[in-house]
Order: C-alpha cells, then sequence, then structure tokens
C-alpha cells in the first residue's frame, strides 16, 4: 500500500469539489466553492488552487506529502496530457490545466472525464466494488458515461469512451439520449408539452422558472402524478433503457451503476424502470445476472474516483520505474 496523501478534485460547472485522501483513501478533509466559469479558465483554476489550500492546511499536511492529484472535467480531454479539449459547460478549448497551478506543486497531475472519474469511483469504494465490467451512467443536468472492462478505466482509441449521452436514439431527426434524459432539455421540452397542456396542467407551473427547476423539484410533480412531469420521466426512462439494453447487448457489462441528480431524486423506482424497458431489448441470456443498481457514492463519486485514479496511476507507473 502506498503512502502519503491524494487529492481527488470533481470540477463542475456550478461548482469545485476537492477531496484529500490518506493512502487508504478515507477521506481526511474536503472543500468547495462555486466555480463561477464566466471569469475564465485562470479565476477558475485560482478558485480551486484556494480551496486545495485550505484543506491542505486544515489537515495539517505538507505539500511534499501529497503523492498526486486526479481532476475529473465536464468535457472531453486529451489522455496522456493535462489539456481540456472541449467542456461546454464551461466554455473552455483547448486549456491546459498545469500551467496555470503554481509552480510549486510538483506532484503528479491527471485530468480526466468527470463523470469516467465518477463511474471509477463507483467500481473501487462504491456499488460496483468487487465487479469487473462495469456501466456508469450519470443522469443530472446532462448525461454522462463510463466503462469498466476487465478491471480496466477504458478510455478507447483517443480519449472519448464513454460518452452514453450522445448516443443517438432518433436518427431521422438526430435525437442524442440527453436531449430526452439530461434535466436541461427536459426543461426545454416541458415548455413545448405546456404550451398544449389543459389549463390546470399550466396553472401547476405558473411562476416556475423552467431554466432553474432543479432535480428534486422534479421529482416532486412526478410523484404528484403531474402530467407533463410523468410524460417527461417516462420518455426519459424509455430512452435510457434502450440505450442501456443496446449497450448489454454490445459490451455484456456485469453491473450498471446509475447515479446523478435526476436518478437519485426520483429513487429506486426510476432506475427499477430503466431496468424493465432495457430488458426488452437485451438479448435472451444477456442480461442473465446483470445487475441495474443506484450509485452509492453521491455528490462524492468524483472526488473518490478521481483520488482512487491518481493513486492507481502513480503507483503503476512508480512500479513499472521500479522494475
Amino acid at each position: 500500500m502506498s503512502t502519503g496523501y491524494w487529492l481527488g478534485v470533481d470540477l463542475g460547472g456550478t461548482k469545485i469539489l476537492s477531496g484529500l485522501f490518506d493512502a487508504e483513501m478515507k477521506l481526511v478533509a474536503r472543500s468547495k466553492q462555486p466555480t463561477a466559469a464566466e471569469g475564465g479558465p485562470s479565476a477558475v483554476i485560482g478558485r480551486l488552487v484556494q480551496g486545495i489550500e485550505a484543506l491542505l492546511k486544515e489537515a495539517g499536511v505538507e505539500l511534499q506529502q501529497v503523492r498526486g492529484m486526479c481532476i475529473g472535467v465536464p468535457g472531453q480531454v486529451e489522455i496522456g496530457t493535462t489539456r481540456v479539449r472541449y467542456a461546454p459547460n464551461l466554455d473552455w478549448r483547448e486549456v491546459d490545466i498545469r500551467p496555470l497551478l503554481p509552480a510549486h506543486w510538483t506532484w503528479p497531475l491527471i485530468v480526466e472525464n468527470d463523470v469516467r472519474m465518477g463511474t471509477y469511483g463507483e467500481f473501487t469504494y462504491g456499488a460496483a466494488r468487487g465487479s469487473r465490467h462495469v456501466l456508469g451512467v450519470f443522469v443530472g443536468t446532462g448525461v454522462g458515461g463510463g466503462l469498466i472492462i476487465d478491471g480496466k478505466l477504458y478510455t478507447g482509441f483517443n480519449g472519448n469512451a464513454g460518452e452514453f449521452g450522445n448516443l443517438v436514439v432518433h436518427w431521422r431527426q438526430g435525437t442524442i439520449l440527453e436531449h430526452i434524459a439530461g434535466r436541461k432539455f427536459m426543461m426545454k421540452r416541458a415548455k413545448d408539452i405546456l404550451d398544449d397542456a389543459p389549463k390546470r396542467v399550466r396553472k401547476e407551473w405558473k411562476g416556475i422558472d423552467l431554466a432553474h427547476v432543479r432535480s428534486s423539484q422534479l421529482a416532486e410533480f412526478y410523484q404528484r402524478d403531474d402530467p407533463v412531469a410523468v410524460q417527461l420521466v417516462d420518455d426519459a426512462a424509455r430512452a435510457l433503457g434502450a440505450a442501456i439494453g443496446g449497450v448489454v447487448n454490445f459490451l455484456n457489462p456485469e453491473v450498471i451503476v446509475i447515479g446523478g441528480g435526476v436518478t437519485t431524486a426520483l429513487g429506486d423506482s426510476f432506475i427499477e424502470r430503466i431496468w424493465e424497458i432495457a430488458r426488452r431489448y437485451t438479448l435472451p441470456y444477456a442480461a442473465d445476472g446483470v445487475r441495474c443498481v443506484m450509485a452509492a457514492l453521491g455528490d462524492d463519486a468524483g472526488i473518490i474516483g478521481s483520488a482512487a485514479y491518481a493513486q492507481a496511476q502513480v503507483s503503476m507507473i512508480s512500479a513499472a520505474d521500479v522494475a
């Protein structure tokens, strides 16, 4: 077991979560800052640095005790570098994070996709622990995914594997999964549905800013059998189920972990509905023994996965150097 401390960062569109972990991946300290992406990459990374410096001070950990850090970002990354190729929620293109960090932070840095890191967290310490073939699906503002194949994070030929939300579900219209199941796009569709809805239904939604509806609000409407919410959630479950069924046929995962804000708010019944639909699309025997479960780590999946991935990668490199 390696010694020292590991940093895991989940750099999201609205908030930055940072965690300091010991060698056994126990959380020692954490921090949270607003992303405020409109200030640009330097300002965002500046807040990230402030948060990490604060948690290191809180834990009494010196810089030289840190063995490595991984930052999960909401977008495409250039594998093997610290460059973010494209992160639409941050409005970043071709941003190299390493030069924006303090020069005296000399520890190894990994930059990865945030949902892949959430999947890795569930694989190492969450709902998929002990499994070797995992599909992670996170349904929140958008829809993202991650893959563990034969016990290893799968990033693909050029680092773009796992973009589950970009699977095309209606080829004639070019509609991708995220446009049906992501909360941001659900609310755009809600406006169209409400335009044609009866007056009594429109009255229920009066005064609600659709652009800022939270997952918990959507779940409340759904639990009240509001026809708009029921249609949105059922469409999302059908699209997710069809896509997951296809992945089961194609990759045959052992465990499907579904997380994210929308999933958490809607609860186990949402996952059960997704899996019920997925089974309609799987080949005979393909889904035998396959489990579809709720993510277990909540908001900490990203920081746990990032820290664990940093530990695994740095330890692997160190072992290779010794050999």
